[in-house]
């Protein structure tokens, strides 16, 4: 049996998700982005979450940019814009939100106010649908579009994020999407094994922006410690092999974590912080920069609807 609650708590409004039979929770932040909090298991008797979330709310609201966009939505261009500027149509565009040095960043959703608009429970699953309306609030994106965000928890640890985006323009509109979840087994990152399957690299200048160079990279096909290792990367993923196309794992606690990315997310972003307390790993359906190199770019015409949808695994070994 499967359950849904509103809770506040911690200066959050919360709408979690749970397993009944075995006591696994999620926890979703409307009002935060809906951002993921919390994707929690019984390990051993003891609760494990593995999304390294925040404090407070008001520790989203005074350091979301700062720690990194932790769970953020990525939305309607991911990762880096250069110069927070592209061409599209007949216009130049140039962001007003969030820029690291030169660049905008991380797209315009996450921070915003997403609705509730539906929950549902039963004996096979638990979700909620999220919605936000954006209406070209900045210049830089004078296009309006809903997004809409589903959560569904299921059996066997299982967490679907699947994202509908609509263009209520009355033209064309460039679309992105991606999610930026950090994740921890409660460690040091540097003890964890790390595995996906990826074709490609891309090769990025001193920026972080892609360079449209990309090299054959098969480094993590398998699992491999982490050790010192620093990412700060994009990846095309291989769908040739089999799901999941990313596992995390904690040999030592005996967990893992593992990401089944639908085709509409064929790009793999991975960032390890200074901190080493947990690592990124974002499903992105384009490549950084992309309003401006194209890769991974929707074009959707007047009332056009598109689909991403990703999967985490929680398997307790």
């Amino acid at each position: 049996m499967f359950t849904t609650r509103k809770i506040d708590e911690q200066g959050f409004e919360k709408i979690v998700l749970q397993d009944e039979s075995n006591g696994t929770q999620v926890e979703v932040i409307p009002g935060c982005g809906a951002i993921l909090h919390a994707f929690a298991v019984i390990n051993h008797g003891k609760p494990v979450n593995v999304i390294d979330g925040y404090e407070t709310g008001a520790d989203f609201k005074a350091n979301v940019t700062a720690k990194g966009f932790k769970s953020s939505k990525l939305s309607p261009f991911v990762c880096r814009m250069k110069n927070g500027s592209y061409h599209f149509g007949e216009g130049n565009y140039r962001i007003e939100k969030f820029y690291l040095g030169e660049n905008a960043i991380h797209g315009l959703l996450y921070d915003a106010v997403f609705e509730v608009k539906a929950t549902e429970a039963g004996a096979s699953s638990a979700a909620v649908k999220l919605l936000h309306t954006y209406r070209g609030e900045d210049a830089g994106f004078p296009f309006h579009y809903d997004c809409e965000v589903t959560y569904t928890l299921q059996a066997g640890n299982t967490l679907t994020i699947a994202t509908e985006v609509i263009n209520k323009s009355g033209g064309l509109m460039p679309v992105q999407d991606g999610w930026h979840p950090y994740f921890s087994f409660g460690g040091s990152i540097n003890e964890l094994q790390l595995e996906f399957q990826s074709k490609r690299i891309l090769d990025f200048d001193e920026g972080l922006i892609p360079t449209g160079k990309l090299t054959p990279y098969e480094d993590f096909g398998s699992l491999t410690q982490l050790g010192d290792k620093f990412f700060d990367n994009c990846f095309t993923l291989n769908f040739a092999e089999c799901q999941p196309l990313c596992v995390l794992r904690d040999a030592q606690q005996k967990i893992q974590l593992e990401i089944h990315p639908g085709q509409s997310y064929p790009y793999l972003q991975v960032y390890t912080p200074p901190h080493r307390q947990s690592i990124a790993i974002e499903n992105l359906s384009g490549a950084p920069d992309g309003f401006n190199n194209g890769m991974g770019v929707k074009v959707l015409e007047a009332g056009e609807k598109t689909a991403f949808e990703t999967a985490y695994k929680i398997t307790l070994l």
